[in-house]
């Protein structure tokens, strides 16, 4: 079966498949409905039976499902295999209700136009996020047939994302394509960033035909109108899958320590010097981030990222259960651990270790 199906999913299926449910990953999702791909080709399920009252735990786009046999109608998902990865954002900064976007992902792709100015701070508030959801994150500057010289704002994505590869593409004229799907092949990935930033335009140049429609950016900021409405799985010429995601307003932080510490590693080494281990780099003498600040090693505006991204963070973590997201993001690293190796086994090669949170 494609899709992303592999043995460790097989083996963890074998139970539900003793009892004749079929497997099948999830394609879409429509309210209590959902698409999915099975050996048998693309059915409809209905959700009802799996909604559970933790909202992080509905039915997404991604997700292996065990669903009634063929013959069974209505036909229902009786029940999820457990995650590798999830990507979670906050619905809103003012609130402490978590959103799943995608999960069982191996690639996080933030999608960042050139034709619009580079938001710094919006990129690093996404691979925040990006390296807690236990996927590796991915950075796509689209639109680069708009720019003369792409050099300078390559620089700048470049340190705003230590650790993250940075590619320049377009679609209008191939740039980076190929670059990107022998990145993505093989894997799951997901496509993120704002309305105008391109997504439905290199799904289509990636997938190689049409399946997203695409609309033009407003000429005054770059911006665009909502052309993805719903969140679909989509099958790569490489063998991967590609989910395609409705443009975001807003990103607000979901749990994600660890992601903040990643996107700033650099202040995270600077504190480790800090005279105090308890310093919070605002005032205290021998302190190793504000020495670096006044000698020009770290930017203000690095900085003053760094601080704003933990005070939200800090927020949201105090108005949830913690101790149920940790244990979360441990079932993900080491499920994300297992099926990681399984692929590159199957890509003959022994892969280099990566983080995962």
């Amino acid at each position: 079966m494609p899709y992303g199906w592999d043995d460790v999913w097989e083996a963890e299926f074998a139970p539900y498949a003793a009892q004749g449910l079929v497997a099948g990953r999830v394609v879409r999702v429509d309210r209590n409905m959902c698409d999915v791909f099975t050996a048998d080709g693309t059915v409809r399920a209905d959700t009802a039976l799996v909604m559970p009252s933790d909202p992080l735990r509905i039915v997404c786009t991604g997700d292996w499902a065990a669903l009634d046999p063929r013959g069974v109608d209505p036909r229902f998902v009786r029940t999820l295999l457990p995650r590798r990865s999830a990507f979670v954002r906050s619905t809103s900064s003012k609130r402490s209700e978590g959103q799943v976007l995608a999960t069982n992902v191996d690639h996080v792709v933030v999608c960042v136009s050139l034709a619009a100015e580079l938001e710094l701070g919006r990129l690093e508030r996404f691979l925040s996020l990006a390296w807690e959801s236990g996927a590796e994150p991915l950075v796509v500057l689209t639109k680069a047939d708009l720019v003369a010289d792409t050099t300078h704002l390559l620089a700048d994505a470049e340190a705003a994302a230590p650790g993250v590869q940075v590619v320049v593409a377009s679609a209008a004229s191939g740039e980076g394509l190929d670059v990107l799907a022998a990145v993505l092949g093989g894997g799951t990935s997901v496509l993120l960033g704002q309305s105008g930033a391109g997504k439905s335009t290199l799904s289509n140049a990636l997938t190689g035909s049409e399946v997203q429609e695409v609309q033009a950016t407003r000429d005054a900021d770059g911006k665009g109108r909502h052309t993805t409405t719903t969140r679909d799985l989509l099958a790569l010429p490489g063998g991967g899958v590609l989910i395609d995601t409705p443009g975001l307003r807003g990103v607000g932080l979901w749990d994600a320590e660890g992601g903040v510490a990643q996107v700033f590693s650099e202040i995270e080494e600077f504190a480790r010097d800090c005279r105090f281990h308890d310093c919070s780099h605002e005032a205290e003498p021998g302190c190793a981030v504000l020495a670096a600040l006044e000698d020009g090693t770290l930017s203000h505006r690095r900085l003053d990222s760094y601080r704003k991204l933990l005070r939200e963070n800090a927020w949201i973590a105090s108005r949830t259960d913690q101790r149920l997201r940790a244990e979360m993001r441990r079932e993900w690293k080491q499920r994300s651990a297992a099926g990681r190796e399984m692929y590159e086994r199957k890509r003959g090669g022994g892969g280099g270790h990566r983080r995962v949170y």
